[in-house]
Formats: structure tokens, sequence, C-alpha cells
């Protein structure tokens, strides 16, 4: 009765947390870091800090990343509103009694743009670009048989032609089993760090400190851009076994996510499988702006001592295109 009693406590404060606003929307910057990360995770809805333990945990909750045996690599990538190429990977390796060590890498690249100015509406021969990463090291480890706790650190770049801004932060991520339908109560706390700051040659320009006095020398000047804050996000959510029987299991999560800049969210998510080999996923997103249902697949396929698993999600926006996600990982 005590276990039911608090799966309800955190029932109401995910519905508390869901009504609650938010003044600083759309404040923050670094919006690729908020970007669902491989589609496993998309498939669920993002509900996963209670239930994701491969190596791409390194995105969402470093504590998932205790359930790695001995060593995994993943690689996933998307073509997000048809306009952008991003790309991940995140690869493992548990030294058993020391914890787990883990590396991860997310580049979002934009394709060349034409420049257009005043004088050329039409284009001006000349290309830009935009390209973001984020280079990340996590440390995980078990404190008990029933607790573990993750931290990664980040290294943040953002470049717009020849302007960028970069800065370090931090995720923190938590995860409690309970010995209930095997229950899992855990956190994120995610993009904890500095502003960032744009800067870079092209906020050079020279300056008329008088325009009355026509002769006067041009002066070199810099344009000075203002500080924005990351995407700092809390998640807290729960993952619990709906059904298990022999070969077939079915698993749901339920997460509430408080962003710094945007209102409170719920994302529910429901996986089952199939000997373990087959997997069927979907997921809802609530008070979120154009994305609501997502659907997902993926099978694991034994290679000798090692394991392949490919996973697949389709993501249905209201407005702007729907999003195809692909994944590769191997166990070894």
């Amino acid at each position: 009765m005590k276990k039911i009693k608090y799966i309800t406590a955190l029932i109401i404060i995910l519905n508390m947390i869901s009504f609650a606003q938010n003044a600083n929307l759309g404040t923050s910057g670094a919006q690729f870091l908020t970007i669902p990360t491989g589609p496993r995770a998309a498939a669920l809805g993002g509900a996963v800090v209670g239930i994701i333990d491969d190596p791409s945990a390194i995105f969402w909750n470093p504590s998932g990343l205790t359930n790695i045996k001995s060593a995994a690599a993943y690689f996933t990538y998307m073509r997000y509103f048809e306009m952008f190429d991003y790309n991940a990977f995140a690869a493992s390796y548990n030294l058993q009694n020391l914890g787990v060590l883990s590396i991860g890498l997310i580049s979002f690249l934009t394709d060349k743009m034409e420049i257009t100015t005043e004088f050329s509406p039409q284009g001006t021969g000349r290309f830009f670009d935009a390209s973001d990463l984020c280079l990340m090291f996590s440390y995980s480890r078990n404190l008990t048989d029933m607790f573990s706790f993750g931290v990664t650190a980040k290294y943040i770049n953002q470049r717009i032609y020849n302007v960028s801004s970069s800065t370090i932060a931090f995720d923190i991520g938590t995860r409690y089993k309970i010995d209930f339908n095997n229950l899992v109560i855990a956190m994120s706390f995610s993009n904890f760090g500095p502003d960032l700051r744009f800067d870079g040659e092209n906020l050079n320009v020279t300056h008329d400190i008088d325009p009355n006095v026509p002769l006067n020398r041009l002066t070199p000047a810099r344009l000075l851009t203002d500080d924005y804050p990351l995407p700092l996000t809390f998640q807290v959510g729960v993952a619990i076994d709906l059904y298990k029987e022999g070969f077939f299991k079915s698993r749901f999560a339920i997460d509430a996510v408080h962003p710094n800049d945007n209102n409170e969210r719920i994302n529910f998510g429901l996986e089952t499988s199939y000997y373990d080999r087959l997997f069927l996923r979907g997921g809802y997103k609530y008070n979120y702006d154009d994305e609501a249902f997502s659907f997902g697949v993926g099978f694991n396929l034994p290679i000798g001592e090692n394991t392949l698993a490919i996973d697949y999600s389709f993501s249905l926006f209201d407005i702007l295109p729907d999003v195809h996600r692909i994944a590769v990982s191997i166990n070894f």
C-alpha cells in the first residue's frame, strides 16, 4: 500500500506541474538541445527518463547507462523538417565496479543558403550555412542495487556563417527502482551552465561618430550581442510493467517536463516487446504546440555474442513536415 501511495502522489504532482505556466516563453537559445534524440525516445513521446537503458541514455538521463553490461555503440540520423541534418553518436563502456564511461556527439547542420542583400535580393552568388555541435562525456554508476546516478559534461557550440558561440554545461540524472512490477522513478536535470553569446568577424562594422561632420573618418567598431541562456530542463517520470507473461511484455512510461522557456508538458509512452526481439512503440505529447502522436518499431538481431538493434520512428506534426528517425546500435 505504501508503494501505491507513492505512485499516486507522483501522478498528482505530474498533473499539477502540467497546468503551471512559464513567464519566460522563447527566451533561451541552443534549441537543438531540445530536439528528441533517437527513434526509441521519439516513438515513446519523450517519456524516457525512467525507461531509456541503451547508449542513447546519454542524451536523456545518464543514470540509464548503468544498464549497459559490457560495451555498446549507437548512431542515429534524421532529416529534420526537410531542411536540416541531425546526427548523433554515443558509445559506452562498463568498467564493472568502477562505473560506466560514455561519450556522445550531436551534430545539427543546415543546407547552404545564398546570401541576399538590399541591392541583390535575388542573391549575391555567395553562400552561408549554420551548424550546432554538442560533445558529451558521461560517468554513471550504481550506488545500490536499486539506485543509480549519472553526470554528463557538455561542450556546446553554435555557428552562423562567421559568428559563433560556445559554452560548457552539465546534465545530472538519477533512477530509483522499486520491486513492484519493475517500477522505476527517475529524474534528469539538463543543460545547466553559463549563458551563450555570439562573437565573430561578421560583427565588425565601421561607425560614423558624427554624421553632421562630412569629412570625419569612419571608426572601426564591433557589434555587441546579448547573452542568452541554455534551454534548462527538469524532467521527472515513472516507468512500469503493465503486463508481463512469458515472451510478451508491455511497459508504460509517463514524464513531466519543466523547461525554463516554455510551458510545462507531459509525455506518455507505451512499449510492447515480443521475445525481447521485436518492439512496437507509441507515444503522446501533451501541451506541445505542433506535435502530439508518434509511433515506432524496433528489433534486435543476435550476431554471435553481439546484438545488433535497429529502431525506427515516425513523429506526426500538425503544420510542419512529419519527421522520420532511424538508429543502429550494437551491444558487445
